[in-house]
């Protein structure tokens, strides 16, 4: 079994990585536990010693010298004690070697399993003791198979998971797939160390900006918040103590450069880059573009952004499905209400209303009466006198006495005052 062995300890420590004193400690044990079950004598405190450059398997046990051996599993006779150490003296405890003769293929064939085990147990603490540092990093890795919705990633040595809650909804992955991924988590469970990873997370855009913009991996720029519905949009507020550096510039880079690369990783995922302002009404104000705002203003109650946009500009403030101000919210950390701003229309219905009013006291008739000819186009006098009576009755439900009446009044109210009668003198 020694060639066999010592073949073994060097395709391990070549192939898998694992040291050899690590091989050799989890061998020996495997090989103790088989031992103490195929021992028929010589057991106490067996262990069992292995020459890493030989192969050379010893049994060996702490025996209690007696002139009469009762237990064969913790004595050995005086006679041969002597034999091994003469000085030796009834009660006297001394290590003995009790490798069985066929002890090699007896370990060989108790052993093997035994281990396995504890090899697949080292690589298992192998991975966690790599990988327990490298969450919040990215990995790259092949799609190797998958187990119902979760993808199982090769990363090299080990493999790492990306369950369904961690994919994006509108990516497809395929076996062979090339993909980089974020290291959400390296869970060591009962199962062994499972290596949690992720492109739906929103750290996973961060550190794509972290590799891909020096000035945020060097720390002139700082990525402040950063919101994301993966698959569809990302927002990313970015902001440089330095008056010099244009954040958002420094993002986006040369001609588009840098974010590009970030968005075709994204599989074209629509990322906007906003500069962080550390007023709110200023921040929530970029982070709605590009939405025209006519009103924004802060409700401390409610912790509310309450803003105020045109009627054309309203479906695209609150966005597809809400989610320009559902990604506005969850980056500035204010509930985001947006209307319709209807003060133009009110102005006009109040202009509308004075007017009808007015006309209505100069004709003599009632405020539905001009509101209902204002609405037919007939809103001044002027614009009356130009009109027939026909025409009038017309949009009063047909009442020509009625349409005359009104033209009466009108000419009446638009013939100038005749002058006053110059007293004789």
């Amino acid at each position: 079994m020694n060639s066999e062995l010592i073949a073994m300890l060097d395709y391990l420590e070549r192939e898998r990585s694992i040291k050899r004193e690590v091989l050799v400690e989890a061998i020996s044990d495997a090989l103790l536990a088989a031992s103490k079950k195929s021992f028929t004598s010589g057991t106490r405190e067996l262990r069992i010693e292995i020459d890493p450059k030989t192969g050379v398997i010893r049994a060996l046990a702490k025996l209690i010298a007696s002139e009469k051996v009762t237990n064969p599993h913790d004595e050995i006779t005086l006679s041969k004690a002597r034999a091994l150490k003469p000085d030796v003296k009834p009660g006297d405890e001394l290590e003995v070697e009790v490798t069985p003769r066929d002890f090699g293929r007896i370990a060989a064939q108790a052993a093997r399993q035994a281990i396995n085990q504890r090899i697949r147990q080292i690589e298992k603490d192998m991975i966690y003791e790599e990988f327990k540092d490298r969450a919040g990093e990215i990995v790259s890795g092949t799609v190797r198979r998958f187990e119902k919705s979760d993808v199982i990633i090769d990363l090299g040595k080990f493999e790492g998971t990306m369950p369904s809650r961690e994919r994006v909804v509108t990516e497809e992955y395929s076996i062979g797939d090339r993909l980089r991924a974020y290291v959400v988590a390296v869970d060591n469970a009962s199962r062994g160390p499972e290596i949690i990873l992720s492109r739906s997370h929103p750290n996973f855009v961060r550190r794509l900006f972290e590799i891909e913009v020096s000035e945020i991996a060097d720390r002139t720029v700082e990525l402040k918040a950063i919101a994301r519905e993966a698959g569809y949009r990302t927002k990313v507020a970015v902001h440089s103590a330095d008056s010099k550096v244009d954040p958002v510039g420094a993002c986006v880079g040369m001609r588009g450069a840098r974010v590009k690369n970030i968005v075709r990783e994204l599989n074209n995922e629509k990322v906007d880059i906003i500069r962080w302002d550390p007023d709110s009404l200023k921040f929530a104000a970029a982070a709605l573009k590009p939405a025209n705002i006519r009103s924004i203003s802060l409700d401390e109650a409610s912790h509310t952004v309450r803003v105020l946009v045109a009627r054309d500009d309203l479906s695209l403030a609150i966005g597809k499905r809400g989610q320009n101000a559902r990604l506005t919210a969850k980056l500035t950390g204010w509930e985001v209400d947006i209307q319709e701003d209807k003060t133009a229309e009110q102005a006009l219905e109040s202009q509308k209303a004075q007017a009808a009013h007015s006309m209505a006291e100069s004709l003599g008739i009632s405020e539905e009466e001009a509101q209902t000819l204002a609405a037919g186009g007939m809103n001044s006098i002027e614009v009356i006198l130009s009109a027939d009576a026909e025409d009038i009755a017309g949009l009063l439900g047909g009442d020509l006495e009625k349409g005359q009446k009104i033209l009466d009044a009108a000419r009446s109210t638009a013939k100038p005052p005749e002058p006053a009668e110059t007293a004789a003198s």
